[in-house]
């Protein structure tokens, strides 16, 4: 069953006559027959009455008509569905995001996108940058924010560089200097965050680079966790800049430069399949969202 011989027997139908409905399609009246007899042929039902007067539906064609119709609104409405999906004005996008990520940086952007494209459903999937990954792979997401990985089905974008910084509680010795030394630091209880991060991985590459093992070592699961111990002056911590923005402002917490250590950070991007081809509505609304506040200075 074609979609043209569909639309040929509602076009009859509305006006009860094949040449008119012929010429309203821009077809000629034996090409418009031959459609109406291919579909009554396939029905099994003769679909018209044909009288003086002109083409009257027969009790199979009224049985019919409503379900023509409802599969010419369904075609339409898939039309405007691609249209909306590429204009990004509608559609559904689905994002993976490492939990900082998710926690400190999509927030933010996720309400400008809203007030953007408020007809496009989000859903955000969480993990650790290797178990978005895989999510990617296995296409349970379109696009994911992670650290920079290295996979050949992939592709990345890179966003913004989220650098580590040393906090230390309001009252404590070193929130009035402008900074410390790194063997300062070996005197002090080291918080540290999941074990199974990369920014664990990246403190413990920090000190080991240096040759410098902290006195004492508090480990802790999360990083909303390790903000509330450094509070109460339990330790010293290097954690993400975009986790800490929110602390730093209120001064709850004070930033304080590790004077004889070297920047500790890695690269957030966006990746997606390769096999894709270019990003295209809400996949790439997002994107240009991302890179246009990340120019502003809004992110990292």
């Amino acid at each position: 069953m074609l979609l043209a011989q569909i639309e040929g027997f509602l076009e009859v139908a509305r006006r009860g006559n094949v040449s008119r409905a012929a010429e309203a399609m821009f077809v000629t009246q034996p090409s418009l027959t031959a459609r109406l007899h291919a579909l009554e042929r396939e029905l099994g039902e003769p679909l018209f009455a044909r009288t003086r007067r002109g083409m009257r539906l027969t009790d199979a064609g009224r049985a019919f008509l409503p379900y023509a119709e409802r599969a010419i609104r369904a075609v339409r409405d898939g039309k405007q569905a691609l249209t909306d999906a590429r204009s990004a004005t509608a559609g559904r996008l689905v994002l993976g995001a490492a939990p900082a990520i998710s926690t400190y940086v999509l927030p933010g952007l996720l309400q400008k996108f809203a007030e953007a494209y408020p007809r496009v459903e989000v859903a955000v999937r969480t993990g650790h940058s290797e178990d978005v990954l895989q999510m990617l792979l296995r296409e349970e997401v379109q696009l994911a924010m992670v650290r920079a990985l290295r996979h050949p089905d992939i592709e990345s974008t890179p966003l913004y560089e989220e650098g580590l910084v040393l906090v230390v509680a309001p009252d404590h010795p070193f929130a009035e200097r402008g900074s410390v030394g790194i063997s300062e630091l070996a005197g002090e209880r080291l918080i540290l965050f999941d074990r199974t991060s990369s920014y664990y991985e990246l403190t413990q590459s920090f000190f080991l680079g240096l040759g410098v093992t902290p006195r004492e070592v508090m480990e802790l699961d999360n990083i909303e966790a390790a903000k509330k111990m450094v509070e109460r002056q339990l330790g010293v911590a290097l954690l993400p800049r975009t986790a800490v923005a929110g602390e730093l402002a209120a001064k709850t917490l004070r930033q304080v430069a590790v004077s004889d250590g070297p920047a500790v950070a890695q690269q957030i991007v966006a990746i997606r399949r390769r096999d894709l081809g270019p990003p295209r509505g809400p996949v790439a609304a997002f994107l240009e969202l991302v890179r246009r506040e990340d120019t502003a200075g809004a992110i990292g």
